[in-house]
């Protein structure tokens, strides 16, 4: 980070001041143009803090994507079917039991053995040949995703957390205030989902263990040197269809994880696989192929571009998300933090 401080002065200023003018909207008291312009803090505050959450998710299902699809160059586009197929099995596993945390680690399993199949069957069978993989992955997104419809219905399905995750948390940020005819000044603080606090802070700490697994472990050197050079690393003896299932059904895992916490977000139900699928290419070209934290920066960009544009400029919300792809792919072709 220094280093790129260093040779990017420029950039470096840009960035610092966007973050204390970021700093300042949220902890000052607005005047009143900053108010009317962007309608109230509370909205504002709100748009800027489900952007960041959202981020958070499509970081879970992305960071799948860009291991399998970054890392492996494997081309998996049922990638978005495995996140619904989580969804679907958190959903049912949180009802029938009534424990919620416990949807987590059968959601990764199941759907991480889905990965493993996918892996043996079809990729190991097709290593290099990027099209015919995206033919049948393709293939096999619509025949999983009408099997789910088959199997659950079309029906949205909510994934309730537990009740200690529920309420409103006060995060102590002024958002109004109110001065009295006695003089006296009344606070209005905002309060959020403590269910999504709960869920981004847990997407953070798995995105620094990946990055710790993949940049300080035997493992990833494992990982990186199968990338770069397959055969001489099967020279070594080292057992390469291994590593790369392992990497194949964490990756299925962390989807069949982000569909559990998408549930418990939004909603679960039919189409969400394509949306979701649509926005970990974007996270990926974005953030660049291979890089955790190019999936990070990604991710949280493209989700504070959802949701602060369908406040501010509805029409283009989605327009305004592609925009950062197009420009991404005309200023640096390699993701912001890909590599040259």
């Amino acid at each position: 980070m220094r280093d790129w401080a260093r040779a990017h002065p420029i950039w470096t200023g840009i960035a610092a001041l966007l973050v204390l003018i970021l700093l300042y909207l949220i902890l000052a008291v607005w005047p009143e143009w900053i108010d009317s312009i962007l309608r109230s803090k509370k909205i504002f505050l709100s748009a800027l803090f489900n952007g960041i959450t959202l981020g958070g998710l499509y970081f879970l299902v992305a960071s799948g994507f860009t291991l399998i699809f970054g890392l492996m160059r494997n081309v998996n586009l049922a990638h978005g079917s495995l996140y619904l197929m989580g969804g679907y099995i958190g959903y049912y596993v949180s009802y029938t039991t009534g424990y919620w945390l416990l949807a987590f680690p059968i959601a990764f399993v199941v759907v991480g053995f889905v990965g493993v199949l996918l892996q043996f069957f079809v990729f190991r069978r097709m290593e290099g040949e990027d099209l015919r993989q995206t033919l049948v992955t393709i293939g096999i997104s619509i025949v999983i995703a009408d099997l789910l419809l088959w199997v659950v219905g079309g029906d949205f399905y909510v994934i309730t957390p537990p009740d200690w995750l529920s309420g409103p948390l006060e995060t102590g940020i002024i958002t109004s205030q109110r001065v009295r005819s006695s003089g006296e000044v009344t606070n209005f603080y905002l309060s959020y989902p403590m269910v999504r606090i709960v869920i981004f802070c847990a997407s953070v700490v798995i995105g620094v263990g990946m990055w710790l697994l993949l940049n300080r472990t035997r493992i990833g050197m494992l990982i990186r040197a199968g990338v770069d050079d397959r055969d001489m690393l099967s020279a070594t003896g080292a057992r390469i269809q291994l590593v790369f299932a392992g990497v194949f059904a964490f990756g299925a895992g962390l989807a069949g994880m982000a569909g559990v916490v998408g549930g418990t977000f939004q909603s679960v139900a039919p189409g969400e696989d394509i949306r979701f699928l649509l926005a970990s290419l974007v996270v990926v070209i974005v953030g660049g192929m291979g890089s955790i934290p190019g999936a990070a920066l990604g991710a949280l960009l493209i989700g504070l571009a959802e949701q602060i544009g369908s406040i501010y400029f509805p029409t283009y919300a989605v327009v305004l998300t592609f925009l950062i792809m197009v420009g991404v792919l005309a200023f640096r072709p390699q993701g912001l933090l890909g590599r040259t």
